[in-house]
Formats: C-alpha cells, sequence, structure tokens
C-alpha cells in the first residue's frame, strides 16, 4: 500500500463476538446453536470471501476482531464436532424440504438453494477440519486480514473503571490468548461495545497495544476539539490512536428506518420453518430437544406492509445487493471526494459493524461486501481500502487530544449496561472483585479449585452483564 496520488482512504472493521457456551452434560444445547448459526451464515461465509479475493488476486485489506471468547469456542473440538453435525442435520433437512416442497414452486427453487448452499458450507468446513481460527490466521499470515483482540470476557471496561486490576486482566489476559492463537501480539484492541474512559489507556499501554475504535461523539466531543473531525486517529496523551466511527455509512447500514438490511426484497429473518412446520417433522434437526429454534431455512421476505410476507426470490435479493452496494461506493466516494484537500493528508473513512450482521441478521450481507469490495477495486480510484494499523504506518503525526467516555450502545453512554432495570447486579460484581483487593482473604482460605471456580464464574457474570443484559430477578 502506498499513499500516491490516492484522496483518501477506507478502511472496514467488522467485530465478531458471541458469549462463551459450552455444556458437554447436555447432548444439545440451545444457546450452543448461537455459535452454529453463525459459524454457518458468517464466519464460513466471510472466509470464503477471503479465499475469492485471494484466488482474484484483489487487495482487499480488511480488519476483523476475533474475541478470546469466540476464538475458545471456534477452537473446541467439541464445539467443532457439533457444528459439523448441525450442517449434517441441515443437509438432511433441506433434503426432506426438496420432497415436501414439490408441488410448491417458490419454495421449492429455495430447498434446492438451501441443500446446495448447506452442502457447499459442510464441504468447507470439514475441509479445514473445524478449525477456523487457524483459517483466519492464514489470512492474516497472507498479509491478507488484521486480526485485533477485545476484552477477555467482553467486559464492558468503564465499569470496571473503578478497579483497575480487572480492566488489566481483561486485557492481558486477551492479549496472551491473542498470542496462542495467532503467534503475534495485536497492534488494535476493539473494546467491547466501543465503550471508551481514560482508565483502559495505561494496560492498553502495558499491552503493547497502539490504537482502538470510539464512536464518533467519542472524538468529536474530544478535549481539544479535533481539527479533522472522525477523518483522521486522535493521538491520546497517552500515545494510543483513536479512530472514530463514521456516522455516515454507518446510518446506511445499521439505520432501522433507511438502512440497506430493511429492504423489502431481502430475507426476513424471523419467519423460519423451525417455527411454521409440524413439530414432530422437524424434531430431528432442531437446534434444541424439544423444543423449538432457528433452522436457517426460511422461506419468505422481508416484504413490508401490513399484509403476510410473500416468498423469497433469491435473485432479486442479490440484484438488490449489488444496487446497495453500487450506492455505498458512490456515497463514499462523493464523501471522501469533499473531504480530499481539507486535512493536510487524505482522509481515512472508519466503518466498523458488527460481523454477525452479514450473513446473520442480513442475509444478503456476505454478497453486499463481495459487490462493495470488487466494486472498490475495479471501478474507482478516488480511495485505496486500508486497515487502521496501515493507516498509522503512512501517516504516523497526529493531533493530540483526549477522546470522550462513550460507547457506540443507545444514548452513547453506559445506559444500555447499566440502568434501572440492571443496576442490582453491580454490587456483587463490586463484591466479586474484592479477592483482587484483599488478596490475603479468599486466596489463603480457598483451595486452587474453588478459586479457579470463583473466577470463572466472574468472567461468565461479567460477560453475561455486558453481553445481553441482566433483568431484574424474581
Amino acid at each position: 500500500m502506498t499513499s500516491g496520488s490516492v484522496q483518501g482512504y477506507f478502511s472496514l472493521v467488522l467485530h465478531a463476538h458471541l458469549p462463551f457456551v459450552r455444556h458437554p452434560e447436555h447432548e444439545k444445547f440451545l444457546e450452543e446453536s448461537w455459535l452454529f448459526e453463525a459459524i454457518i451464515e458468517t464466519y464460513v461465509p466471510l472466509l470464503q470471501l477471503l479465499e475469492r479475493w485471494r484466488r482474484d488476486g484483489m487487495q482487499v485489506p480488511l480488519t476483523l476482531t476475533l474475541t478470546p471468547t469466540l476464538c475458545s469456542m471456534l477452537q473446541d473440538t467439541l464445539l467443532q464436532d457439533r457444528c459439523a453435525r448441525r450442517l449434517n442435520e441441515l443437509v438432511e433437512l433441506a433434503q426432506k424440504e426438496i420432497q415436501r416442497t414439490h408441488w410448491e414452486k417458490p419454495f421449492h427453487k429455495l430447498a434446492r438453494f438451501y441443500f446446495n448452499r448447506f452442502s457447499e458450507l459442510r464441504e468447507f468446513y470439514l475441509s479445514r477440519n473445524g478449525d477456523l481460527v487457524g483459517a483466519f490466521r492464514r489470512f492474516q499470515d497472507l498479509g491478507r486480514l488484521e486480526i485485533i483482540t477485545s476484552a477477555a470476557t467482553h467486559a464492558l471496561l468503564p465499569l470496571l473503571a473503578d478497579h483497575p486490576p480487572s480492566i488489566r486482566a481483561q486485557i492481558l489476559v486477551a492479549r496472551d490468548h491473542y498470542r496462542s492463537c495467532f503467534g503475534r501480539d495485536p497492534r488494535g484492541v476493539w473494546l467491547p461495545e466501543c465503550a471508551y474512559t481514560q482508565g483502559v489507556e495505561p494496560v492498553l499501554q502495558e499491552a503493547n497495544i497502539r490504537w482502538f475504535i470510539v464512536d464518533t461523539h467519542g472524538i468529536l466531543h474530544a478535549r481539544p476539539q479535533p481539527r479533522f473531525a472522525v477523518f483522521a486517529p486522535l493521538i491520546t496523551p497517552a500515545g494510543l490512536a483513536a479512530f472514530g466511527r463514521d456516522p455516515d455509512s454507518a446510518r446506511q447500514v445499521w439505520s432501522r428506518e433507511g438502512g440497506y438490511p430493511g429492504d423489502p426484497r431481502y430475507r426476513e429473518f424471523y419467519r423460519d420453518v423451525g417455527f411454521d412446520l409440524d413439530f414432530d417433522y422437524l424434531k430431528p434437526h432442531l437446534p434444541a430437544r424439544d423444543q423449538r429454534g432457528f433452522t436457517g431455512i426460511k422461506y419468505h421476505r422481508i416484504t413490508g406492509g401490513a399484509g403476510g410476507k410473500e416468498a423469497y426470490d433469491r435473485e432479486a435479493a442479490v440484484r438488490a445487493a449489488d444496487g446497495h452496494a453500487s450506492h455505498f461506493l458512490g456515497a463514499r466516494l462523493a464523501q471522501i471526494q469533499k473531504l480530499a484537500g481539507h486535512l493536510g493528508h487524505p482522509p481515512v473513512v472508519v466503518s466498523p459493524y458488527d460481523a454477525e450482521l452479514f450473513g446473520h441478521w442480513w442475509y444478503e450481507g456476505p454478497e453486499f461486501l463481495d459487490f462493495f469490495m470488487r466494486k472498490a477495486c475495479y471501478d474507482q480510484k478516488v480511495f485505496e481500502l486500508i486497515t487502521p494499523d496501515e493507516y498509522l504506518r503512512l501517516y504516523p503525526t497526529h493531533q493530540i487530544a483526549s477522546p470522550s467516555p462513550s460507547s457506540w450502545g443507545e444514548e452513547g453512554y453506559w445506559r444500555v449496561w447499566l440502568n434501572e432495570k440492571n443496576e442490582w447486579i453491580y454490587p456483587h460484581l463490586h463484591a466479586f472483585h474484592s479477592p483482587y483487593r484483599h488478596k490475603s482473604g479468599l486466596r489463603q482460605q480457598a483451595s486452587q479449585g474453588a478459586l479457579a471456580t470463583f473466577y470463572q464464574d466472574l468472567r461468565a457474570t461479567e460477560q453475561l452483564q455486558c453481553g445481553r443484559g441482566m433483568a431484574q430477578p424474581d
């Protein structure tokens, strides 16, 4: 990558994370299906894209978070075997659906599509022996992907700010885990929920982290005021680079009102045969015994309006993804051309998203990514694709300022994770942390096994509190 005469840069950052779930005591466990759905609908399709881009000689730098909890699940042989079993179940269900829908032409065509798709995904997964972490690592080793880390249990770090040893454990454990997975140290970190407070910086320095991302207002409300808004990183007084989320590209994808995934041509997420068809017919293929759940076979599109859902038209949905990719590209071209020449060096537009949006929640998301990356490579010369780390290598000098405390959650701060419905848990979390403060207490009185269980429970509690929220107990 060279600066040349390029007018600007675009950096796509995908954040892949799931809370740790593993239940060997059950033959099937519903919450493990979260992992299998993400593997089947997001992680394997993303690897397939990376492979096709490599095959076609495309230079498409991409940044991807793989969190410690997710990597631990992806490397677990029990969960790998169960994911392979899940793929077998879906192939078998799709084969049954081909027979059942024989006289329903639109659904029959989709059943054949799902059978071919699940078969292809199974072949890819088994050809990598279920080792997706190793597959992603190979792309990083080839220079085609930058993998970054996150906090060990994805805890919301500002809510641990009154106890720095907990933040230190979250970051240093994550760094060490990253080393074991990828054979190097991470240069960037995804702060869970993009939640920043100045108290996280000392341990990021200690871990030799170079950069992180904050939400838009974390940069715009920095002190002193940023000269170039979110289109250049800030260097914090501690020497770390803080990149800001671009609001325009975020709105085009995330917005509930006008975001691309809400287009009526796209596949409806919630209308699944796992809830529509006869239970006994589905039972061998459901993600948990005696309980309905998602299968990934969905025959309807979003449609819109107050009427019923119409049949999903795969070809029309792919055309929609192509059109949206063209629109997204046009918006980035106009944005960067407008900014060029006003910053002293080419601007960078940073667009971070949850990885699971692409494929899991937005089924056509991988097609959108493929179309956009190809158009960005072949159809324009205004901007180049880049990772945040590579941008810092090209342009190491930036304004020094302190970002504002912020997150990308609702209302921009911590309300999603600390509110009147879940505030009851925090005194208990603070009590859990007390052994760190009083090393002569629990550590001297408890066995090593008891301590291991204690800290495992603490990590699980922090993970659930930050990952999915907690309601008031009965």
